[in-house]
């Protein structure tokens, strides 16, 4: 036999009943954090949806993302393996683009808790997130983006989603 070939990567959307194992992950993965509970979890569920990258039935990605106003917002975002982190991020956005064009999204915005670095920004832009001024954007995707830390030249990054805005409710 040649090579075995990397374990594929499965992403699910997160349920109640998988708190527990998403809280035992992210307790793991982010130490010297304060722990985290299946109540944490739950609580989070309640605000936004959770997609949980596995490979080989293990956790090895975490993708959060809230939709409003046709515009999906991706809040939380954690890759556990580096040497997988291209191929687990794009299964995990894949996921998550997937459920915003059913849900007839506009752009896709990231919410960092600190303006992007150079590193970052080229890692996003490989996804088809692109630096944007915040002040230029069409006006309900400057609200979403209103709640992300700008960079220093009031950029987020978005990707669009749909080539033509719904200028009407849907």
């Amino acid at each position: 036999m040649g090579h075995e070939q990397a374990a594929a990567i499965a992403v699910y959307r997160a349920r109640p009943s998988d708190c527990g194992r998403i809280a035992e992950f992210l307790s793991r993965t982010l130490p010297g954090r304060p722990s985290i509970t299946c109540g944490d979890v739950l609580s989070h569920l309640g605000r936004a949806g959770l997609l949980l990258a596995e490979c080989a039935g293990e956790p090895v990605g975490l993708l959060g993302f809230q939709v409003e106003n046709l515009v999906a917002r991706i809040t939380d975002f954690l890759v556990v393996r580096p040497a997988e982190r291209t191929a687990i991020a794009r299964a995990l956005l894949a996921a998550m683009e997937e459920t915003a064009h059913e849900l007839q999204c506009e752009a896709a915005i990231l919410l960092m808790p600190a303006p992007p670095s150079a590193e970052m920004t080229a890692f996003w832009s490989g996804f088809g997130y692109q630096r944007r001024l915040a002040a230029e954007l069409p006006r309900p995707w400057r609200e979403a983006a209103g709640e992300a830390p700008l960079g220093p030249d009031g950029s987020v990054l978005v990707k669009q989603l749909r080539a033509e805005r719904v200028l009407r409710p849907i």
